[in-house]
């Protein structure tokens, strides 16, 4: 016999022969490991109270660094879409799925575009009798040198979308002194021709996108009054101002001088809003009026339906409804013809100023509420149903639609005053920007749709790309003093 194993088994037999008592203080006191009652010749320890993957993960975060980390979640997102990738591989070559492009892993509808590929048994059995063709696209080729078949090599060859990422930082910042911090108004607005209007005290200022060039349109001092709202035409040739006395003045950007001035309205004009050669002003006097700027000033057209100022005021894009919003909590619809709302909505709990007309699907309304109400909420109007709602958590400002994706930009007051990028319909946040130290009140899309320009009471202009198509390689962190006070 081994002399080693009967050394183990003259220890098992003199341990099994102890008293329980001698057993347990001799145990206690060489502090053994707990081990079951029937003891053996090996030690196992038990591990029932810890959990080594917790252990081990804790360990490796507190030895990286910020930096480490970050590169670490952006290893974690590759992993997740190479994860992806390899999934509809397999069902390719094993259940015959025939996928071809790579879902992207981080869409709601990831596992039913999936899903919703026509799957066979994983066990077939089955005799072939008719040979198939070898260009077939799931059979393999037999001069290929590759085991995969012709779907599975498309969707190796299928390029990746690559993640979008929304710069955090403007690309510009302007200074605006003397921009008002008033949820009532409307003083910035970006026209068809490059040019940025923006109401600063009493006089209104054009701002060239492409020159950066700053000339002073209208000064209303002399008048003893003061900018309450700015609009462009759709050609971007005439720019509408609304006064704090209730005048519309319409201007010729080009030469610089003042077409018209119209009357009507018997306190200040906080909303404009242009239908081609038609204008629309809404008043603190609770009154819409809509004018022919080619007519007589007598030619005109009230629409009264709100009891409180009218803040807001959008037109569709098909030119047929005009959607008005008011500090008295209701959404009204217009139609070109009726004196009365077409519709009405009273869901919101405060005032609603924030009205955008979806692009891209007839006759979707979305509108924001204030301070009060904090929620986002899409209409259908061809229905007069109401769609979703989300509460923002703040104050709802302003809202844009995207040109080029069903995506729209909402901007925000108190109490956190940022700039939020929506994805429709899902509602899912796509970015969160801040900068503001003030309710960002003012908000203007460029003309081609890629950028945007938010206002706020800390009296400056930020420039952000939200819809960009193309990354911006570089961004410029300085602010520009372009707008200065004229004495």
């Amino acid at each position: 016999m081994d002399q080693e194993y009967e050394r183990r088994l003259l220890r098992q037999i003199n341990h099994q022969n102890l008293p329980t008592e001698a057993r347990l203080t001799k145990c206690v006191s060489a502090t053994c490991s707990p081990v079951s009652v029937k003891s053996g010749d090996r030690f196992i320890p038990t591990r029932a109270g810890s959990n080594w993957s917790i252990n081990f993960h804790y360990a490796n975060e507190n030895c990286r660094s910020p930096n480490q980390n970050h590169k670490a979640k952006d290893a974690s997102s590759d992993s997740s879409k190479d994860a992806v990738a390899y999934a509809a591989l397999l069902r390719n070559e094993l259940l015959g799925a025939g996928i071809e492009t790579v879902p992207d892993p981080h869409t709601d509808d990831r596992r039913q575009a999936v899903l919703s590929q026509d799957s066979h048994s994983l066990f077939r059995y089955t005799v072939h009798t008719k040979r198939v063709p070898f260009d077939s696209d799931n059979e393999v080729s037999p001069y290929s040198l590759s085991p995969l078949s012709n779907k599975s090599h498309k969707l190796l060859r299928s390029p990746r979308k690559p993640a979008r990422k929304i710069s955090k930082i403007p690309f510009k910042v302007l200074d605006a002194p003397e921009l008002q911090d008033d949820f009532y108004l409307n003083l910035v607005d970006w026209s068809a021709g490059n040019l940025l209007s923006v109401g600063l005290g009493a006089c209104v200022y054009l701002w060239s996108a492409c020159t950066s060039q700053v000339t002073r349109l209208c000064d209303l001092s002399v008048d003893g009054d003061s900018v309450t709202s700015v609009c462009w035409n759709e050609r971007g040739s005439l720019v509408a101002v609304g006064t704090h006395k209730g005048y519309v003045q319409i201007w010729d950007a080009a030469g610089g001088r003042k077409l018209t001035s119209l009357e009507g309205h018997s306190a200040r004009v906080g909303a404009l809003a242009w239908n081609g050669e038609q204008l629309s002003s809404g008043s603190r006097d609770r009154v819409i009026l809509q004018r022919d700027v080619r007519t007589p000033p007598s030619a005109e057209r009230r629409l009264q339906g709100h009891r409180q100022e009218v803040c807001g005021l959008k037109w569709s894009p098909d030119h047929q409804h005009l959607a008005s919003g008011g500090n008295d909590n209701k959404l009204l619809v217009w139609n070109s013809s009726s004196l009365l709302p077409v519709q009405q909505y009273s869901d919101h709990l405060a005032a609603v100023k924030a009205i955008a007309w979806s692009p891209h699907q007839h006759g979707l309304l979305a509108s924001g509420g204030g301070t009060a109400d904090r929620c986002l909420r899409f209409w259908n109007t061809l229905t007069g149903q109401a769609l979703q709602s989300t509460d923002t958590g703040s104050q709802v400002c302003n809202l844009a639609w995207s040109k080029h994706a069903n995506e729209l930009v909402s901007t925000h007051g108190y109490s956190q005053n940022q700039i939020l990028v929506w994805k429709y319909p899902s509602l899912t946040q796509v970015a969160k920007l801040t900068g503001h130290s003030y309710r960002v009140l003012y908000l203007a899309v460029s003309p081609d749709g890629e950028a945007i320009v938010t206002g706020a009471g800390d009296e400056t202009l930020r420039f952000w790309n939200v819809f960009s198509k193309t990354r911006c390689t570089k961004e410029s962190k300085s602010v520009l003093n372009l707008f200065t006070r004229i004495r």
